[in-house]
Order: C-alpha cells, then structure tokens, then sequence
C-alpha cells in the first residue's frame, strides 16, 4: 500500500503551482497502472478498472464518489459494464497537483475491498 493513501489534500487554487518532472517521478512509483493522459489541453491521472458485472462497477463507482464527496476533490468517472475509468486532475490549476496522485492511491485502496 502507498504511503499516499496516509496523506491529506491540500488547498489549491488558481495559482497553485503542479507537480514538476522530479516529483512526478517520485509520485507515480507510489501508484500502479495509472497513466498520465491529456485531454481537452489537462494532463490527468487515468485508470481503467475491470469488474465481473454491471453492480461491481456501480458500487466501486459510488464508493468513489462518496471519497470525492469526502476530500472535495472530485474525478471523472465513466462507468460501463464491468468496467470503470476515473480520472484525476485538479481543476482550479487544469493540470496535476500531488492531491490527484493521494486520490489515485486511495481509489486504488478502495478498489482492494472489491
């Protein structure tokens, strides 16, 4: 397990500066099989979870939001049957901040009790 998932969120806003190469080197050895992706000019931290059927994906996916809900920091979630795609990026910088790397750690956390 990550050291991420004990970390807390910080403030961000508008001027908050993202995550430079250096950290994110560090920052993803702590998270498995997530992929940096750029979409609409955002890079976002995005992965790909597989379930047996539609109920395993709508439960991990509420389980997901009641986090979100929890931190106020919220992802992306596309949900199919037997599969769901979160992303995280942080919105006020329209980029990656370390918070998003935290998240993705956690939701790997919650994918284990699945």
């Amino acid at each position: 397990m990550s050291n991420l998932t004990k970390q807390e969120l910080e403030a961000c806003s508008a001027d908050t500066p993202s995550v430079v190469p250096e950290e994110v080197k560090q920052l993803k050895k702590q998270i498995s099989d997530w992929h940096v992706v750029e979409k609409q000019g955002q890079l976002k931290l995005e992965k790909l979870y597989k379930f047996p059927d539609f109920q395993q994906a709508i439960s991990f996916t509420k389980a997901i939001g009641d986090l979100a809900e929890l931190e106020g920091h919220h992802p992306a979630l596309l949900t199919e049957w037997g599969k769901v795609t979160v992303s995280w990026w942080t919105h006020d910088i329209a980029g990656l901040h370390k918070n998003d790397y935290i998240m993705a750690a956690k939701t790997d956390e919650i994918r284990e009790k699945f």
